[in-house]
This record gives structure tokens, C-alpha cells and sequence, in this order.
């Protein structure tokens, strides 16, 4: 009887150093967020090695589970292959990382840039270098050794959302990218769209610079949406950049911040701030939308965020909580330059610090 009693005592004793353990325990990051990402471009075609050995021993080890790969051009398209970059990525090399991420439950959102975005500072995108009817502004001319910014002081030309004959090429595009990566959510960017509504388009002057922001998105979603598939944008269009203060880059001075109240409510936003842990995800959520804050090279501000969104998290009731669904580390550097910097621990934009948040 009294061993018995022992053994009832010690069980006793067991189960409440277990809780008090658990009631201790901190959780982890992966418990308190649903999405765990990083946005960069993908890699070329030679790297593809390199970048799924790092994505199976750097990135899934450090509980990232959403990859945005931004492709646009680099992928052998056999849809439009006057569209593609040079070297770009073959169906294997897709294959290769779709079979990595698979196995490690990593999901790939793919990006092309749509509407904004059709050039960069080193020049035109494909897409109006092919076909320049496309163009929203053609006056705005790109010099031979095309140095940024321009002489509106931008660099970011959009295609024109109401040309007829411009989706019928890029989703054709975006089909094919979604069949290849077999995947299930698309990314169309859609940030830092300065041009749109424009006065020398014969087919946008005068019209409202909100709605054909909000058309273009609603075409992309519908879409996708026919095969089930879900659109992801960043979010700085859809805040107004004078009553925020955060200006024309990290939100809207042109009036698009009103497409907010009609969109679906069914896309993903990528709401990005760099440089201070701007709190608009709460905006984002409390208009029905599901959204990720998105740092880039600070990791003091991410760190900032990563707790922002947990609190956001725990403090909501029910029915927003899901809505503020995590973070998503962005990378400007090549997926190349990226592991280089990772590899060699340089700090160029806090690399392997940043990763580290997710530990």
C-alpha cells in the first residue's frame, strides 16, 4: 500500500512540473504566426543548385514556410518566348524547386510584375521593350544608358489597364507560371504605380485613378479565381500617403488609397515598411483583408514587427485575428548576391540577421 501511495504521489508530482513547464515555455514563432516568409527573386538558371540546397538546409530549418519568388521574365514561357529573359529558368530547374519546397511544406507564391513596375532603373521590363503599345506614358522617354531616376524623377512605368490587347498576353503568362511551380497563389506586385490615369492615354485620361486600380486588380482576381486561385499585392497603393505621412513610395499621393473600399476582400496583402515598424497592418486587417508586414534589412524594426504581429494576434477578437496572418522578409538583392551575403556573413542588409527572426 505504501509503494502504491509512493508511486500515486511521485505521478502527482510529475504532472505538475509538467505543467508548470508548459505554463513557462515560451512558444515559438512558427505557434504564434500562421505565415513565415521571404519575398526575393529567384535565382538564375545556373544558381538553382546552390538555392535549393539553401532553401532545404537554410530557410526551412529557420520555419519559413511562404516563398514569393519574384520570376517576371526569367522563365522559358512557351506561351510568349519573346518575353523571356536570357538564361532563363527551364521547366526542370522549376521542377527542382517545386520538389524542395514541397518536401519541406514550403508554399511558392510566384510573382510577375503587373500594371507598375514595367521598368526598373537599369531600363525597360520585357514587356514594353516588346510591346510598347502597352505603355501608359510613351513620352516618358528611357535614355540609351538609362540612369534613375527620370526626369519626372521615377523610375516605374506602367502598362496601360485598359489596353485590349495586354492581359490576354500576361495571363497567358501568369497561367503558365502557376502550371509549371503548381502553384495555387499569385503574386502581381502592383506597388509604386505613380503612372496611371494618365492625361496623354487616349483610353485612361480622365478617368478616376482609384477605379482603374481597382479594376485592374479585380481582373487579375477574377482571373485566378476561375481556377481557385488566389491573388497576393503589395498594399502601399491602398493607404493614403498625406493623411499617414508616409509619402508616395510607401503609400499613395495619386488617390488610388481609395481602390481600398472596392477590392475584393479575398486578396492577400503584402503591407511593406523599411525603415520604421509603421503599424498598418491593423488598417489592412480592419478592412477585411488578410496581411503580411513586410521588412526588409533592419532587423531592429523587424524584430518590432514580428512582436507588432504576434500582439496584433493575441489582441484582436476572433473574427479579425486570422487576418493578420505574419511576416514576410523582402530581399532587393539577387537570390545570388543574397546567399553570397549569407554564406560570407558580410552583413550586406543584415542577411543572416534577419533570418534569425523567425528562430
Amino acid at each position: 500500500m505504501k509503494n502504491i501511495n509512493r508511486f500515486r504521489l511521485l505521478a502527482v508530482f510529475l504532472l505538475l512540473v509538467m505543467s508548470a513547464l508548459s505554463i513557462n515555455a515560451q512558444p515559438t514563432i512558427a505557434e504564434q504566426i500562421p505565415v513565415r516568409g521571404l519575398s526575393i527573386v529567384a535565382p538564375g538558371s545556373g544558381a538553382v543548385d546552390q538555392f535549393v540546397s539553401f532553401i532545404e538546409n537554410d530557410l526551412a530549418t529557420r520555419q519559413i514556410n511562404v516563398l514569393i519568388l519574384r520570376v517576371d521574365y526569367n522563365y522559358q514561357y512557351k506561351s510568349h518566348p519573346e518575353l523571356r529573359d536570357e538564361n532563363a529558368l527551364s521547366e526542370q530547374d522549376v521542377k527542382k524547386l517545386v520538389a524542395v519546397c514541397g518536401e519541406h511544406g514550403i508554399r511558392i507564391v510566384p510573382q510577375i510584375n503587373l500594371l507598375g513596375h514595367q521598368s526598373w532603373a537599369e531600363g525597360l521590363g520585357n514587356l514594353l521593350k516588346v510591346y510598347p503599345e502597352f505603355d501608359e506614358t510613351p513620352s516618358v522617354q528611357m535614355p540609351e544608358e538609362y540612369e534613375w531616376p527620370n526626369e519626372d524623377g521615377l523610375y516605374c512605368k506602367s502598362y496601360c489597364p485598359l489596353h485590349p490587347g495586354v492581359h490576354e498576353i500576361v495571363f497567358a503568362l501568369v497561367d503558365e507560371l502557376l502550371d509549371v511551380f503548381e502553384a495555387s497563389d499569385f503574386h502581381a506586385g502592383m506597388d509604386e504605380v505613380f503612372y496611371i490615369g494618365m492625361e496623354e492615354c487616349p483610353r485612361c485620361s480622365g478617368q478616376d485613378k482609384a477605379s482603374l486600380f481597382a479594376g485592374e486588380v479585380w481582373k487579375i482576381r477574377n482571373h485566378l479565381a476561375a481556377k481557385e486561385r488566389k491573388l497576393w499585392i503589395w498594399g502601399d497603393r491602398l493607404i493614403d500617403g498625406k493623411i499617414t505621412g508616409l509619402g508616395m513610395w510607401e503609400a499613395s499621393m495619386n488617390n488610388t488609397h481609395r481602390a481600398i473600399d472596392m477590392i475584393p476582400k479575398d486578396i492577400f496583402i503584402c503591407d511593406w515598411h523599411y525603415e520604421r515598424p509603421d503599424k498598418t497592418a491593423v488598417y489592412f486587417a480592419m478592412k477585411g483583408l488578410k496581411v503580411a508586414t513586410c521588412p526588409w534589412r533592419n532587423p531592429d524594426v523587424a524584430r518590432t514587427q514580428v512582436q507588432d504581429m504576434i500582439a496584433f494576434r493575441n489582441g484582436s477578437t476572433p473574427e479579425m485575428k486570422d487576418n493578420f496572418q505574419g511576416i514576410i522578409l523582402t530581399s532587393w538583392s539577387s537570390a545570388e548576391g543574397f546567399m553570397k551575403d549569407f554564406y560570407d556573413d558580410s552583413g550586406a542588409d543584415g542577411v543572416k540577421e534577419m533570418l534569425s527572426i523567425f528562430e
